[in-house]
């Protein structure tokens, strides 16, 4: 059932109207409740900040795709929206002297399927002060993600998982299996705190203590949205801990390894360790070990 425009909240009236006649705003909560109805939720979805964000991100596909389409990778949807929130509370400037004038009309979204492809055309302001051509350009879009690597300072090792990843697949690597941190994305309404934690248990069956945060960073700004949370977590690693874990609603299939910690400097030092998250970790690792350590 579709409600009227005056029966929503005031957030998302707003998002189902910007700047629309009250005609096409009609339209617009039609597709609205039908990806809802292809989803098999209900309209708090669409409830908050998140949820007006979300509403937008779903009526960026009227007209492009259908709203079973959409309604399938609502979950995704999601994430993205509440990876938009986040991003708004970004850092001040300080080194950076761009402008922060972008002319882009509406994303096309050209692939939706668990991870969305969107084409943009866009103008901004050049360093030189012009306005730049017209630029078309191609994102994946990615929501927000946390990688946490479990530390044990009295035992002085890691936990490491391994699995199968597409990329190096994709890239044709003889053994796509990566050495990694724990990881996985931010659920909405979820903490990038939390959804470590969370993932601990799901992909290494730990529960983690303290956490210590290495950093916040778009690993590959020049296309792709992701943005990374990574952690050290503090934790109890006893022999016999590395085990077989994974989601099997995923289909994730996850080797533990304990690793001490100057094995590890050998697995980076020899190529072994080939992701951007883990390498970063563990060269804060290696500066802050010592304080971890209370030595």
């Amino acid at each position: 059932m579709t409600p009227s425009l005056q029966a929503v909240s005031a957030d998302l009236r707003l998002a189902v109207l910007d700047g629309a006649d009250p005609g096409t705003a009609t339209a617009r909560l039609g597709y609205l409740a039908g990806v809802v109805a292809a989803a098999g939720t209900d309209w708090s979805i669409f409830a908050g900040t998140e949820g007006a964000v979300l509403a937008r991100l779903v009526l960026r596909a009227l007209d492009r795709l259908s709203p079973g389409v959409v309604g399938r990778r609502l979950g995704a949807l999601r994430v993205e929206a509440a990876s938009r929130v986040r991003a708004a509370g970004a850092s001040a400037r300080g080194q950076r002297v761009g402008s922060g004038e972008v002319e882009a009309g509406m994303p096309e979204p050209s692939h939706a399927g668990f991870f969305g492809l969107d084409l943009w055309t866009l103008r901004h302001r050049r360093f030189d002060g012009r306005m730049s051509p017209k630029l078309r350009r191609e994102v994946f879009v990615m929501g927000d993600a946390v990688t946490v690597l479990p530390y044990d300072p009295a035992r002085d090792r890691v936990l490491l998982i391994e699995q199968l990843r597409m990329g190096p697949l994709g890239r044709g690597d003889p053994l796509p299996w990566q050495l990694e941190a724990i990881a996985g994305r931010i659920d909405p309404g979820e903490t990038p705190e939390a959804a470590a934690r969370r993932e601990a248990v799901e992909e290494a069956g730990l529960l983690l203590g303290a956490l210590e945060q290495v950093a916040e960073y778009y690993p590959t700004p020049g296309a792709v949205t992701e943005y990374l949370y990574s952690y050290v977590a503090l934790c109890d690693l006893p022999d016999g801990v590395a085990g077989v874990h994974g989601a099997a609603a995923e289909a994730e299939d996850i080797q533990g390894h304990l690793v001490s910690f100057d094995r590890l400097v050998e697995l980076l030092a020899s190529g072994e360790i080939g992701n951007a998250p883990l390498l970063l970790t563990v060269l804060w690792l290696q500066r802050e070990r010592a304080r971890l350590r209370g030595t």
